[in-house]
Order: structure tokens, then sequence, then C-alpha cells
């Protein structure tokens, strides 16, 4: 039976299949630290797929149900969800993951409606949440004054997240700890009477780790404090490093690794306290690391309508080689790029327009291990016509008319994605030093390894498909040919029958659509002889079939690797980069 006033009581459905979702998300997030205990890796791989697939769900269940119980007139009025808003607006002012609730809202609203209907009236555009206001309702932050004793601090916070699994060597993680802040940080600090060392209550789970995260200040400066705590198997709990840089930090939170799995109480609060120790993030890739990467996208969004609101920023097509599959253009002002599918293919790719939405979809939930950019899926993004360069815009209207279409002074891209923008591997190496080149292409091998480990095969490695972060860390970017590790079939090239065999253009064996020969690669990746020797001295067993078997059989093992983003020190001497 439907309620007398049905504008207060759709709202209220909404934030019902809002609440269920929170309650599914919050179950599977406090689940992480029973298997962080339980060494339980593949289950947490798992866990953290689920909870992005979560979203979806839930959304298509909440107006699958409104469907049920609203008459189609009145559920589909668009003229009324002002008033729908209003009410729900009401509903929401309470709440401590008010901002989540929003988007929540206007996900509903895409889902009921084209995106034709979008306004300002009928949903959250721009937040009703007043950027001011108080969130110290709950303390969510735990604070140590050491006052010259930290070594006994750091053994209070140790002690303070301990776990039903004990410290393997408690006593030579404090030590290590210790050396490693008098490493980093000025000695006057370390002596500095009211220096603060600040956590959030809260530990911070991803993959094999479990994360410490803060800040450390005096009166007058302030580092972010993260320590890392891994798991291992028969020796206990380790205190792995204790970081104070900036940029370290930030590569923790980086938009190329998995979401963390953290219980948050008051979500903007803890976005906030991020936000001061590491003032270059922006709060969409906040929300974002933390599992709410759909209120990412709602920052982003708002993000970019103010950008191309207070600048003169002009759409441009990416700098690189054009793509064969998608066409990318940039703002050069807004560090991100944008992906639209062609609508024709060049003859070398047999994928279609499907496979490769499959494919960026894919990424979004596999361990992307610190190597693979994170994507935003947006339809229908309404843009002024005079925003784009003209050169920029007659190319995608060639490359893609039925993505992007002008509607009189507003250009209608009907599906893209976003992703952070990089320096193109490629591009990258044409300018870069002898050294870094060497360093590049090192960590551009260890790039396709690490993926490789984690059960995912990039399929065209060629270097235009990589980029180089502001950090100098390679990452892959373009998708349309991933796939997993385990549906690959490696092979050595069978040896020429005859000598004419080597010399023919077409090859005198049989050509699997699943078969990849690691041999044929030095003269595939590299035209530069030079880099194609200094890539096979640094990383030449990626030529050999059997080394990605081997990796085939690790993974069919059921091994999860460790992917560490951070430097791992042994006192002060650096052992292994991740």
């Amino acid at each position: 039976m439907v309620p007398k006033s049905p504008d207060a009581e759709i709202a209220r459905q909404i934030l019902l299949g809002f609440d269920d979702y929170r309650e599914h998300f919050r179950l599977i997030t406090e689940g992480a630290r029973a298997r962080f205990e339980r060494a339980q890796w593949q289950d947490a791989q798992h866990a953290s797929a689920q909870r992005i697939n979560l979203y979806e769900l839930k959304v298509g269940e909440t107006a699958t149900g409104l469907r049920t119980v609203f008459a189609q007139d009145v559920l589909l009025d668009v003229a009324r969800w002002p008033q729908i808003k209003s009410a729900y607006i009401d509903l929401i002012n309470p709440r401590f993951d008010d901002e989540l609730a929003e988007t929540w809202y206007n996900s509903i609203f895409c889902a009921l409606f084209s995106h034709d209907c979008i306004s300002d009236e009928t949903m959250f555009i721009h937040t009703t949440r007043p950027s001011s206001r108080s969130h110290e309702r709950v303390a969510q932050t735990r604070r140590y004054q050491p006052d010259g004793d930290l070594h006994g601090t750091l053994r209070q916070i140790l002690d303070d997240f301990s776990f039903a699994v004990p410290f393997g060597d408690l006593d030579g993680d404090l030590l290590r700890l210790q050396a490693q802040l008098h490493e980093t940080l000025p000695d006057w600090v370390c002596k500095d009477p009211e220096l603060t060392a600040e956590l959030f209550r809260s530990v911070l789970y991803r993959n094999k780790g479990a994360y410490l995260v803060g800040r450390i200040f005096t009166r007058d400066e302030q580092w972010p404090l993260v320590i890392p705590l891994l798991h291992r198997e028969g020796t206990g709990i380790v205190a792995d490093a204790l970081i104070t840089d900036e940029a370290e930090v930030s590569i923790i939170f980086s938009f190329t690794r998995s979401y963390f799995m953290v219980e948050v109480p008051i979500p903007a609060q803890f976005i906030g306290f991020l936000k001061r120790i590491l003032p270059g993030k922006h709060i969409a890739e906040l929300y974002t690391s933390i599992g709410f990467y759909k209120h990412g996208k709602s920052e982003f969004y708002r993000a970019l309508i103010n950008h191309l609101a207070t600048t003169d920023d002009r759409f441009i097509m990416a700098p690189g080689v054009r793509g064969m599959v998608m066409s990318v253009f940039t703002l050069p002002g807004f560090n991100t790029v944008f992906k639209i599918i062609k609508d024709r293919f060049s003859p070398t790719k047999t994928v279609n327009r499907a496979t490769v939405i499959e494919k960026y979809r894919l990424v979004k939930s596999v361990d992307r291990v610190g190597r693979m950019a994170d994507t935003q899926e947006f339809a229908d993004f309404r843009f002024p016509a005079s925003k784009f360069d003209p050169e920029c815009l007659s190319e995608l209207l060639e490359v893609a008319p039925s993505t992007v279409e002008v509607q009189g002074e507003t250009v209608l891209v009907r599906h893209c994605w976003t992703e952070r923008r990089m320096t193109p591997l490629n591009l990258y190496v044409e300018s870069a030093s002898e050294q870094q080149v060497e360093q590049a292409l090192e960590d551009y091998g260890l790039a396709i390894k690490q993926l490789a480990a984690a059960n995912i095969f990039p399929g065209d490695m060629l270097l235009k498909n990589f980029g180089v972060t502001r950090h100098g860390r390679v990452v892959f970017y373009d998708y349309d040919e991933i796939c997993f590790l385990t549906e690959v079939n490696f092979r050595y090239i069978p040896e020429a029958r005859y000598p004419e065999d080597e010399m023919s253009s077409e090859p005198w064996y049989s050509v699997g659509p699943n078969d990849v020969f690691p041999e044929e690669f030095p003269r595939f990746l590299f035209a530069d002889i030079k880099q194609r020797r200094l890539f096979a001295k640094l990383h030449g067993e990626l030529y050999d079939a059997d080394y990605w078997k081997g990796l085939q059989r690790a993974i069919s093992d059921g091994k999860v690797i460790d992917v560490f983003p951070y430097r791992r020190r042994l006192g002060s001497t650096e052992v292994g980069t991740g």
C-alpha cells in the first residue's frame, strides 16, 4: 500500500537501500582483521572484489524495489523529485556518512532516469553538506607523547594495536622502527618534548598488509606516520617499517593500488585527517582509496566542472602515439585523461567494443599491485563546445561519432573512462638521461613481472602502453588486451624444418589464439638496439617461456605474492622496493 506522502516515502526507501548497502559493506570490511590474522590471502582478494561489486548490486536491488512499490506515474514523475530530494536531505542531516548518502541518492536517480533529466534540483550535482561542519562527534585517533622515550612509545603503539597472533620479534621490531625514525627525522625533532604521535584508531588492511596510519608532529611541523605490519605464517606479526616521507606515504595511497579495508565511523573526518598528512592528494582519490569509489567519482566530477567553470583550459588530444582502440584527450591543467572507444579499430586488433568494456571493468576488481591505473567509468558527460580545442573535437567526432556528439553549444560524450595522466614511457625514454632510461626500463620489467605474478598478462606490452608517474613509477594503463596469466599458452618457437622457413613472412608452425612466444618480445618491444640489450640484461628471463610457466604454476598452487608499496629496510640498509 502506497503511503499518503509518496515523496517522503520514496526518500525513506532510498535511504533504507543505502543502509542495507552500508551494512553489507561494513561486514565485508570488518572481516579484514580475521583474514589478516588467519593469513587468508585468497579470501582477502575475493572480499575486495565482492565489496567493489556490492555497490551496483545494491543500487539495482533498491531501484527494483522502488519500481515494485510505487506506481510508474508517481516514481518516474521527474517534477516531484525536488521534493523527494528535500525530504531526503532532512533524513540524512543527522548522519555521520551523509556525503556518501548523497552519492547513493544520485546513483538511484540515475538508475531510474535517463541522464537528460539530471539537474541540481533533482539530485546532488553539488553537495549540500557544509564544508565547515564539525565532525568531532567521536574520538577517531589515539595520541602518544614520547617525552624523550621513543622506544617506550613505539612499544605502547604496537601493544595498543595488537592482534590474536603475537609479534614474532617485538624487541627487534622496536629497535628497527626506532632506528628508522631517527634516520628519517631531524635529530632535534626526536628530542622535542612536545613531539606527539597521532594514529587513526582503525587499522587499514590491504592484500597481505595491515597499516597503522597517522602523523607525528611538533608545535611547528608535522610528518605523516605509517607503520606497515605483515603476518608471516609460522613466525607471527612483523612491524615491517616506519615511514614518515610524504612521497612514500602518497604511493601507499596511490591510484594504482587496491582499495583499503578500514572501519571508518565518520568518513569525512577520516578523509580530512588523511588530507592533512597528504595535502597533495585530491579528496576524490582519498575516498576511492578506502573503498568509497562511487563517492570518489562524485568528488572528481565536482572538481572537473569547477575547473572548467573557473579556468580557460580546453580539451586537447593527449600526447603520445594514437591508440588503435581508444582515443584519448585531456585538459592541460587537470591531471586526468579521458578515454573513449573508437567506432572502428585497427585491423590488427581482434577485440570488439563489448570486450574492451569488459577488460576495463575487470581492472576495477583485480589486485592492481601498484602497476595498473585505476579507472572511473562515466556516461553522458556534457561539456561546453567552447571548452574543446577545434582540432581535438574534430578528431573525436571523426573516430568516435557514435560516442561524441555536438548538440548546439554542448558536446555530449556518451561513454568514457578517466585515468590519472602520466608521461607515456616511450616519450619518457626519448628525452631521459642514460641513468633515467636504465631506471625506467628496470621498473618497466618489474611492472610486467609483478602484474604477471598477480595473474595479469598485459597482452600488448609496448612502451607506449605504460606511463611514468610523478614519483617515477612505471604503470600499465592500456587494458584492451589484458587477460589472466593462467589463460595464456606460453610456447617456444619450434625449430625450422628447412632453411627457407626462417625466411618466410608466415610462421611454419601453428599459432593458437592464446599462444604467446616470449622469444619474440625483444624485437617486438624495442626498436632501439641499445634499449633491447639493456632490457635483456635487466630482465632477460621475460624472454623465456619457462619463466612464465613457473609463474602460472605458482598461481595455480594458490600463492599470493608480496608486493610492497614502500621501500623496505633493515636498520639503515635498504633491502628492496615494492
